[in-house]
């Protein structure tokens, strides 16, 4: 149906993607959704042979660039609509959180209702109600300062605009040991007798609750060292990252790539599973802090060192293994001369997330002195050129005859090894 739109055109009056009113059909998500079906349909014509001039038809190198051209035009269109959606969708998370925690706080009231029936209402579940308000209305209000930026998601949203899946770990502990501890302040405001103070106290004993605490500050400083992790490996050009234009929760699970990782996987379930069983353990005995056990506290401890050693084994340096001419069927064998195209090979050209055709048309390969910007050759369904392995693009007529260096730069803005090659004349 969007591809169909597209080939029809925008509506009269329409606000055709500009405007950030939300979930209006002229709004920020509208346009981006206009703006890929319009780039699809103008992808694949091109790669159809559909849609050239007549000027550049005759000419297989003069089309390949005019072709490039239009569609990196296009792509920027979609980049800048891709970058007004995640805008808007920012903005209105603060809303959507606003709902999420009135929805859990009466979850927890019902099932503390339907549980109090036969047993009767106890001070405990008034101090777990009370608790959950002050957690909810914290994150709430907390969101509302940080409306702009993603609100309660601010601070789990990392430098390339994607969840963090040891910053969002990290939170959903400290969140729940700070509910734990909510409820026993609750319970000792309610406590009556000196006898049950002093039982109440001694629920936070280090002895009783060392497995959650211990879990509780491995993942934190988890989160920090993978943090800095990430930064130098970037810094060092070691990693590439590339931004993305919003945070998804499909982030928790994949890589920059959308691809499922088992690191960040079993982290998260591992983690999901201690919490509930905490969980479970605090409305049982809501006396005292949840007595994780410590068998399950190294289980969550494994997951973590194998999380951490997942991000310094993840990513590497693009690199350039060989340079040759690129040869069609028909021609003759001989040496790189201006004008010819060049195949460069070698791993790591294309970054995780960059697959879009606005970051792929940013590859630039220097050839000596020159930056040539590598073409965008469309095929069905995507493109054959750039590609992770290879590149294929033309030696400029400036480049001058002699030994010079090819060097790849990515759409991250890592440079490769320089590769020497001969050109002739």
């Amino acid at each position: 149906m969007a591809v169909q739109e597209a080939r029809q055109g925008p509506e009269p009056g329409a606000h055709d993607g500009g405007c950030a009113c939300g979930e209006c059909p002229h709004g920020a998500r509208e346009g981006h959704r206009r703006a890929v079906a319009a780039f699809l349909v103008k992808r694949d014509e091109f790669a159809a042979g559909q849609g050239l001039p007549a000027a550049v038809a005759h000419s297989a190198s003069a089309s390949r660039q005019w072709v490039s051209e239009e569609l990196t035009q296009s792509a920027e269109l979609v980049a800048e609509r891709g970058r007004a959606e995640g805008e808007s969708w920012l903005s209105r998370v603060w809303q959507r959180t606003a709902c999420t925690v009135g929805a859990a706080v009466v979850t927890l009231l019902l099932v503390q209702s339907l549980t109090a029936i036969g047993a009767g209402w106890t001070t405990a579940r008034t101090a777990g109600l009370l608790a959950a308000l002050l957690v909810g209305g914290a994150l709430t209000a907390a969101s509302w300062l940080h409306r702009a930026r993603g609100g309660a998601l601010a601070p789990v949203i990392g430098e390339d605009n994607r969840l963090s899946t040891s910053r969002v770990v990290a939170a959903a502990w400290v969140l729940f040991v700070a509910y734990a501890v909510l409820v026993l302040v609750g319970r000792l405001a309610a406590a009556s007798g000196p006898a049950e103070r002093d039982a109440l106290i001694s629920g936070l004993d280090l002895v009783r609750g060392a497995g959650a605490v211990t879990v509780l500050a491995v993942v934190c400083a988890i989160a920090v060292l993978v943090r800095r992790v990430v930064g130098l490996r970037v810094l060092g050009q070691r990693l590439q990252k590339v931004r993305a234009h919003r945070p998804r929760a499909a982030d928790l699970l994949t890589d920059d790539a959308g691809r499922g990782t088992f690191a960040d996987i079993q982290y998260v379930a591992i983690s999901a599973v201690a919490l509930a069983f905490a969980a479970v353990r605090l409305a049982r005995r809501p006396d005292q802090l949840p007595d994780l056990p410590w068998g399950l506290a190294v289980v969550v401890l494994v997951s973590a060192a194998t999380y951490l050693a997942g991000k310094y084994a993840e990513g590497g340096r693009p690199v350039v293994l060989s340079v040759v001419r690129s040869r069609e069927a028909g021609d003759l064998d001989g040496p790189i001369r201006t004008g010819d195209d060049i195949e460069i090979r070698g791993a790591g050209f294309v970054p995780p997330g960059a697959q879009t055709a606005d970051r792929l048309s940013r590859m630039v390969v220097r050839i000596g002195a020159v930056h040539v910007h590598v073409p965008l050759v469309p095929v069905a369904g995507g493109f054959s050129n750039p590609t992770d392995a290879v590149l294929t693009v033309p030696v400029p007529a400036e480049v001058e005859p002699g030994r010079v260096e090819v060097q790849v730069i990515t759409a991250a803005g890592v440079e490769t090894n320089r590769y020497a090659i001969d050109v002739t004349d």
